[in-house]
């Protein structure tokens, strides 16, 4: 199906910045090999987390080498253009309740839950669902404004409560501390959701884009060590195989970028999450690789037509369904990767937020 004419100005613009940037890392490249060239940037004197904002509550942040410099520029860059795009092209989400909780784990940095309640908490408790954001693991979190809105719509839409994980963010903290930090807030969802106004029986894991990636593994991990009865799993444009072995490039394709362009920016960003890319074949980076699939919680995936990540949705649903696990999928038509956000404008993004909301409900059986 052709694209839908909403993203045609988008994809002109978002084509130029992928060929600047490929333009730009091969002129460093050059440099670099000429006597005459500027040597390379020097290595950041230490570790920063941007994923929490610099200086919160009062702490003093350490210097900032340039590489970490450059990924404050980008990440607020990020934030900035997340909400224009909210006001722009998305739906703000309604006034409701919320509630912050800071959890630590051990082997990883404290993070923050934060509780989207369909009402005010009272004796009835509601189902709940952990959310997993999007971002290439290296962008977003729980405060980016069309991230807030998604998860305060479906929370009231659904009455399902969104328990949002502002995992860490790499290449500050890589691969497998987002997990980890997930898995972490599961068990604690588990064990203290009565206290926060939650059913722990009826408890369901979403995941879009990079957060797809972290919820898959998630239900892996959970399977291998506690089997907590997970009821359901959401999956928006997952990423299931790191690998790169389900990526569909046809779909970049289809959008004039060339194959070698995609491949870089998918590359990059697995650099950006992996420790070592040999880390890619392990399961939980890349859940769609797991020996087996069996036991893990039933599936609703969703993928778009125009998104190089359509095969990994469509192959780990296979997986999942030759497993004995159901599964369903559904592929939106003449759309991309960022689909969800545009609710605003864009009708096929209005019923992939009901389609979500339809599967949230499932967690009130």
């Amino acid at each position: 199906m052709p694209l839908d004419p909403f993203f045609a100005e988008r994809l002109r613009v978002h084509r130029r910045h992928l060929y600047d940037k490929a333009r730009g890392a091969m002129r460093a490249r050059l440099m670099a090999l000429l006597p005459f060239g500027r040597s390379a940037p020097a290595a950041d004197p230490s570790p920063v987390d941007e994923s929490r904002p610099i200086g919160r509550e009062g702490s003093i942040a350490p210097p900032l080498g340039p590489r970490a410099r450059a990924r404050a520029r980008n990440r607020a860059a990020a934030i900035a253009w997340d909400c224009r795009e909210l006001k722009a092209v998305g739906t703000r989400g309604p006034r409701i309740p919320i509630t912050e909780h800071e959890l630590t784990a051990d082997g990883v940095p404290p993070f923050r839950v934060r509780i989207y309640h369909p009402a005010e908490p009272g004796e009835t408790l509601v189902p709940g669902c952990l959310a997993l954001f999007g971002g290439a693991f290296r962008i977003g979190g729980i405060d980016y404004p069309t991230t807030d809105a998604g998860n305060r719509r479906r929370a009231a839409d659904s009455g399902v409560a969104m328990v949002a994980v502002d995992y860490a963010l790499a290449p500050e903290h890589q691969f497998p501390t987002q997990i980890e930090q997930a898995y972490a807030a599961l068990v604690w969802l588990f064990e203290h959701g009565a206290e926060v106004g939650v059913d722990p029986q009826r408890i369901g894991i979403l995941g879009t884009s990079a957060g797809g990636n972290i919820a898959t593994a998630v239900t892996l991990m959970n399977r291998d060590r506690r089997g907590l009865p997970i009821r359901l799993q959401v999956l928006e444009v997952p990423v299931t195989d790191l690998t790169g072995g389900h990526i569909d490039l046809a779909a970049t394709r289809a959008l004039g970028i060339p194959s070698f362009i995609a491949k870089r920016e998918l590359r990059s960003v697995v650099r950006t999450y992996l420790p070592h890319l040999r880390d890619a074949k392990k399961p939980y980076a890349s859940p769609l690789l797991a020996d087996s699939h069996e036991g893990l919680p039933p599936a609703v995936v969703l993928t778009a037509e125009y998104d190089p990540l359509r095969g990994d949705g469509a192959a780990y649903t296979a997986a999942l369904r030759a497993a004995g696990v159901e599964a369903s999928a559904v592929r939106y038509l003449g759309v991309t990767h960022d689909t969800p956000i545009f609710t605003g404008v864009l009708p096929a993004a209005r019923r992939w937020h009901d389609e979500i909301v339809t599967a949230l409900r499932r967690l009130h059986e």
